[in-house]
This record gives C-alpha cells, structure tokens and sequence, in this order.
C-alpha cells in the first residue's frame, strides 16, 4: 500500500498513513521525508512558496510561513491561518433527493407516542429548572435506582438526572433566556423519555408556570412539575417526587416496541477529538449513511458553526434555496461578531488534542466536520433547541463544544447521535443513545471499550467509504431498535446535559 494518501488532484500534500522516519521516500510523488512525520499528519508534495496557498481535498486550509520544500512536515510550525472570503453559488449543488420505493422502505422497532413520534429508548426523565435545584434532582434519581423501582418494569431504559448551571442570575428575556427554555421544553418533550419529572426551587428566573404557559405544555399522568420551596424542602420534595414518579410508571412501564419507518429517526450529527483521518474515513463515511437516512425520509441535523467556518460555501451550494443559504451566512457572522466582542476568533479551533492528530487551521478541521452532512440538499437552518420541523439534512446553530452542541440537537428532536472521533472520546448523551465511530485503527483497537465502529479500515484499503457508510446506517437501526452503544453499556450520557448559555450572569 501507498504509504501516504493524496485526497484530490490539485493538493500540495498528502497524509502520512504511518508513522514516517526521515528518509522515507515516497514512490508515487518522488519525494524524500525530511523529518519524522506522524501518521494523519501532512506531507509537502512539492516546493510552496513563503504566502502560498496550502491545499488539501482541492480547499485551500492555510498559506505557508516560510518556504516549504518536496517532503517537508507540513503542521503548525509552518502552515498558518488564512482569511478567506468565498465566492458563493447558492443552491447550485442542490439536487433532488431520490426516495427509496415502498419496497425498499427500512425500519427499526421504537416507541410510538402520542404526538407521532417514535422513541429509541423509554427512559423517566427528571429535569431541574434552575441550578438550585440540582441536587434533588440527583437525590430523587439516585432514590430512584436505590429503591429498585424499575425493577418491575423492564421496558423503562432508567431514569435520567437532566441538571444544570443555570436557570437564574440572569436576564428574564433575550436569547439566554430563550434558549434555556426551549431547551427544556425540548427535552420535557423528547419521544425517548416515557415520562417526565421537571423540579425547581421556586424563586428563581425562570419560573416554572412561566414556561409551561410559553411551552403549551400542561400536567398529566405523566408529566409533572413541582418546586422544593412549596414542597418543605429537600427532604419533603424527594418523597413527593418519589410519590410522583410511582405514579407515572404503569403507564411508561406499558410502553413497547413497535416497527416503524426509519422515516422516524432524527439523526445528530457530531464529531469530536478529530484527527487528520477523520476527513478521509469516519466523517466521509457518516456523510454516506446521513445520505442513506434521508433516502428513507429520515431527518439528518449538522450542528457546531464555529466547526464549518471556512467550508460554509460547501453547505450553501447545497441550500434548497438561497433563504436557506443567507440563512447559515447569518449564523456564521453572528458568530465572527460574537467572537470578536470577546477577543476571541474563530481559529481558536482545532484544539491541542486535534493538532496533535495532524489538524492544522480550522479551515482544515472544517472540511472534516462538514463531510458529516453527505451530499442532499440542505434543507434549512434552525436556532439552538429550536423544534425541527422539516426533515433530509438540516442545520441547528451551535457552539462546537460536543454536549452542549448535542445537547441542543436532542432539544430538537434527535432520538440518535452518530459521533466520530480521531483521538477518541468517552461520551454519551442520554435520552439518545450514541453510536461512536473511529477514524482510525489504531486509536479503535487502543479504546474498544468506548468505540462502536471502525472507520480505520477505509485507510487500512480492507473497505471503501460506501461499505462503512453503509455499516454506519445499519447500526443506526440496530442502536434505535434497542441495541445499546459501548455509551450506555459503560452508564455513560447523565452528566453531558448542557444548555447553551449566553448573556450576562446577574
């Protein structure tokens, strides 16, 4: 095998598929190793000129600090960031979709609930509404688990603490507020949880009654909201919350499995800890079974916008319309305004743990992320935690910090994460399960316990990005019938619920 990967005729460099020692040459470009190369990291593939254009997948990612010659090591200590402003062709890209017939119609076995959704899991959730109320939400949780009150219900998953830090200290309207809001509507109204418990402590911002009347969401047999204050305090507000939560098992605990159209999944998209593989195999390869979900009706959500900066012309030659593209253009100068007025900027990103993995700028990092949308139309750009209420591949502004991004997405309805990683990762994300997908080999083999998939093989030249691609999608269904991921056999995703905070604290 070719010990260096070129991924697009116009590069002026390739990926090591190895550690490469100085002196190596390789043989299909003529060129010498300099120095050491680790493998995922990039290799010059001929001379580039101090202020010249570095290329990778045809994309520019950077311009060269100083003169880099046949061979060289091409990382941060001499490929810098460069300010680009692309020409955009909206929608120009856009082609219709190809739906499969009736016959070729794909399901998986999950929850039918009352408003039409489909659940992937049937877990009890209980939710605190401001951080004062954290700890009783884990007290009830963990009384809960102590008092074996599932033990009699097998088609409940568990019941999941959804905690937070804030709630309060903060403004009673504006984006903040907004968005912490929709975010527990989000998950109050989430197709995997069979039942839900939402405590406050009753003096805080963000009152209770205030947004069950924003939501249109009223109590039932199993949906319930109290506060520690009305309740007697701690103790009093866990036995009644107790008492609540008996009460809502029968009717949770009656839930089963059903067939339904794989129509039914609404599949978030996340990538974390990636390397300089993750373009090449897993992002690539995610991007081909998102294609074969929205083929089926499926719903795809690409999230995390500082992570497609320096790429976006690839989304918006894929918009449905030109609003759908202005649309994302908008986000992304949120963003650089943002950024800016706390002196920060958008190449912050990749982070140590990405460089280290052969990731250079944000510009390189960013063709990896967006690989993760396939190739369909992309159909519109929603808010964070906002309802999605289309379906194919669709957008959903949000930070690229990974649980706070996800956190968002299953506020929006995803009933399924797909998450690849390079470096690796120890993540979950309940109510949803999350399916993990390795970029390469060696990092599957070194972290088995926490990965699901192996993406490696790409590179390894044993399967094409089609067969992984397809791999991906059939353990989606698999994962939504029931088939728990390597996160929740290791009780990962309790601690990973993280709204998105914006504006002054108080």
């Amino acid at each position: 095998m070719n010990r260096a990967i070129r991924l697009h005729v116009d590069d002026n460099v390739m990926i090591a598929r190895e550690d490469l020692p100085a002196g190596t040459r390789l043989e299909t470009e003529n060129v010498i190793i300099e120095s050491d190369v680790p493998f995922g990291h990039k290799i010059a593939t001929m001379a580039i000129e101090p202020g010249t254009s570095v290329i990778k997948l045809g994309e520019l990612i950077g311009s060269a600090r100083q003169m880099i010659l046949p061979g060289a090591h091409v990382h941060t200590h001499n490929l810098a960031m460069q300010s680009i402003t692309h020409e955009h062709h909206f929608c120009n890209r856009a082609r219709p979709v190809k739906r499969v017939d009736d016959t070729e119609q794909l399901g998986f076995s999950g929850f039918h609930r009352a408003d039409g959704r489909v659940g992937t899991r049937n877990y009890i959730g209980v939710l605190s509404s401001v951080n004062c109320s954290a700890s009783v939400v884990r007290f009830v949780c963990n009384e809960v688990e102590k008092q074996g009150l599932l033990d009699n219900y097998p088609a409940i998953d568990g019941i999941v603490p959804c905690v937070h830090t804030t709630g309060c200290g903060m403004a009673d309207r504006g984006a903040g507020f907004e968005i912490l809001q929709r975010t527990l509507t989000g998950y109050a109204r989430h197709p995997n949880f069979a039942g839900i418990l939402m405590i406050g402590l009753g003096c805080e911002v963000n009152q209770l009654p205030g947004l069950l009347e924003v939501s249109g969401m009223a109590e039932n047999q199993t949906f319930s909201v109290m506060t520690i204050q009305q309740s007697g305090g701690t103790r009093k507000t866990v036995e009644e919350a107790i008492e609540r939560i008996k009460a809502m098992l029968p009717a949770a605990g009656a839930c089963e499995r059903t067939w339904a159209p794989a129509s039914g999944l609404t599949l978030a998209l996340q990538c974390g800890g990636s390397d300089g593989y993750s373009v090449i195999t897993a992002n690539p390869a995610l991007g081909v079974a998102s294609d074969l979900l929205v083929a089926q009706g499926g719903t795809v959500i690409l999230s995390e916008t500082p992570e497609i900066y320096g790429a976006e012309h690839l989304l918006t030659a894929r918009a449905r319309s030109q609003d759908v593209a202005e649309s994302l253009l908008a986000r992304l100068a949120w963003w650089e305004s943002y950024v800016d007025r706390h002196g920060g900027e958008l190449n912050n990103n990749p982070s140590p743990g990405n460089k280290a993995g052969g990731l250079t700028t944000i510009l390189e990092k960013s063709l990896g992320a967006t690989a993760k949308g396939g190739s369909t139309p992309l159909n519109g750009v929603y808010g964070y935690a906002e309802p999605i209420t289309g379906s194919g591949l669709v957008f959903m502004d949000s930070p690229g910090y990974d649980p706070c991004a996800a956190t968002g997405q299953v506020a929006s309805g995803a009933n399924l994460i797909c998450f690849t990683t390079g470096r690796g990762s120890a993540f979950g994300c309940k109510p949803a399960p999350s399916l993990k997908v390795a970029s390469n080999s060696r990092m599957f083999a070194h972290m088995q316990d926490d990965m699901d998939i192996n993406a490696g093989t790409i590179a390894d030249g044993v399967e094409t990005v089609d067969q992984v691609g397809e791999r991906i999608f059939q353990a989606l269904l698999e994962s939504a019938s029931g088939r728990q991921t390597k996160s929740e056999l290791l009780n990962m995703g309790g601690e990973e619920f993280i709204p998105w905070q914006i504006g002054a604290v108080l």
